[in-house]
C-alpha cells in the first residue's frame, strides 16, 4: 500500500519510522516548508506540498495518516474521505462531539481509524488479550493508571498553552485503555488539578468509571509525580477477575512474567514502548483494510472514548458524576 502523511511534527517522525515496516510513504504536507524540506530529505520522499487539496488532486495513494493538530482534523478528513482513500488519524479526533460524528459520517465509504496507540502497546496487549481470553474469569475491577514527573513539554510545547491538557492529551490513551479491558462505561465522575503552575491546563486527574458490564474502573493520570525510578511511560495496571488477577507492574511484569517491549532500530528508550505501538497499530490499520473490516479503533468506536473526555471534563467542572448515553 501507499500513503500520504500531513504534519511532520515531533510526533510524526515516529510515524514516519513506523511506516518504513508497513507501506511506503509517498507525500508528505505540511505548512512550515523547512519542516517539510528536513523530513522529506529524512525519509526519502520527494513528493512534498504546503497544501492538502493539491496533494489529494494529485492522489496516488490509497490512505492518508493525519498527524496534525485537532483543529485541522475536520477539513482534512473530510477531504480525505471525499478523494476516496483511507485515513487514520491522530488522536485527539476532534474538538467537539458534533465535529467528531460529522467526520464519522463523511467518511463512511473508506476506512477510518483513530490513532489511539496505546492500547496497541505490546505489554497492554498481552494483558488485554489475556481478559479477552477468559485468563481472569469475568472482570469486576481494573485501575489504568500513568503517573510521572518527566518533561513532555520540551518536546511538545504546546502542551504547556491549552486550557485543557492531562485529559485531552494522555488521559484520552487512558481511557480507551480502560474500554478496550472493561467495555463502553455508562458514569464517570472526575477530578482534576493543576500542579505546574508554568503551564495553563489540568496536569493530574483522577476518574472514576462504571461500566455497562457493571464493572468499575479507576483511571489515574498525573505529569506531577515524582517517582524514583520514573516510570514514563508506561502504564500500570490492576485487573480483578471472578478467577484471577494481573497486574502489569513497573518494569513490564505482567504477574511477574517479562512482557518488555523490544527496542526497535530507529527507536530510544524510554519512548520505545510507544514507538513500537505506533508499528502495531500501523500494521492494524493495513490489515483491515486490506481485509475490508473495520479497525478496532475505528472513527466510530472512538466516539465512546471522545465521549468521555467531554464527560470527565464536564465531571470536573460541575463537581459530579455525568450519566453516558
Amino acid at each position: 500500500m501507499k500513503g500520504a502523511l500531513i504534519g511532520c511534527g515531533f510526533f510524526a517522525q515516529n510515524q514516519l519510522h513506523g511506516w518504513q515496516d508497513v507501506a511506503e510513504i509517498v507525500a508528505l504536507c505540511d505548512r512550515d516548508e523547512a519542516r517539510l524540506a528536513e523530513t522529506a530529505a529524512r525519509f526519502g520522499i520527494a513528493r512534498i506540498y504546503t497544501d492538502a487539496g493539491e496533494m489529494f488532486a494529485d492522489g496516488g495513494f490509497d490512505f492518508v495518516d493525519i498527524a496534525t493538530t485537532v483543529a485541522s482534523h475536520r477539513p482534512l478528513v473530510e477531504m480525505a474521505a471525499g478523494a476516496g482513500v483511507h485515513i487514520i488519524c491522530q488522536k485527539p479526533f476532534a474538538e467537539t462531539m458534533e465535529e467528531a460524528r460529522a467526520m464519522v459520517a463523511a467518511a463512511q465509504g473508506v476506512t477510518l481509524m483513530v490513532h489511539e496507540n496505546f492500547r496497541w502497546q505490546s505489554p497492554i496487549r498481552a494483558a488485554i488479550e489475556a481478559v479477552r481470553r477468559g485468563d481472569i474469569g469475568t472482570p469486576f475491577f481494573a485501575r489504568v493508571s500513568f503517573r510521572s514527573g518527566y518533561d513532555v513539554f520540551s518536546g511538545q510545547p504546546y502542551l504547556a498553552t491549552d486550557n485543557r491538557f492531562i485529559i485531552q492529551d494522555l488521559g484520552i490513551h487512558i481511557l480507551d485503555i480502560a474500554r478496550a479491558i472493561l467495555g463502553d462505561a455508562t458514569a464517570i465522575t472526575a477530578t482534576t488539578r493543576r500542579i505546574n503552575p508554568a503551564i495553563r491546563g489540568e496536569d493530574v486527574a483522577t476518574m472514576l468509571l462504571t461500566h455497562a458490564s457493571g464493572a468499575t474502573s479507576v483511571v489515574d493520570c498525573s505529569y506531577a509525580t515524582q517517582r524514583v525510578p520514573e516510570t514514563f511511560p508506561e502504564t500500570l495496571l490492576e485487573i480483578d477477575g471472578d478467577k484471577g488477577t494481573l497486574r502489569l507492574d513497573a518494569g513490564y511484569l505482567l504477574n511477574g512474567r517479562d512482557v518488555s517491549p523490544p527496542v526497535l532500530p530507529w527507536a530510544a528508550r524510554p519512548w520505545h514502548n510507544i514507538q513500537e505501538s505506533v508499528v502495531l497499530i500501523q500494521r492494524h490499520f493495513v490489515d483491515c483494510v486490506t481485509r475490508g473490516v473495520q479497525p478496532e479503533t475505528s472513527g466510530a468506536d472512538n466516539l465512546h472514548t471522545l465521549a468521555l473526555v467531554e464527560a470527565a471534563y464536564l465531571s470536573a467542572a460541575e463537581g459530579r458524576s455525568v450519566t453516558l448515553c
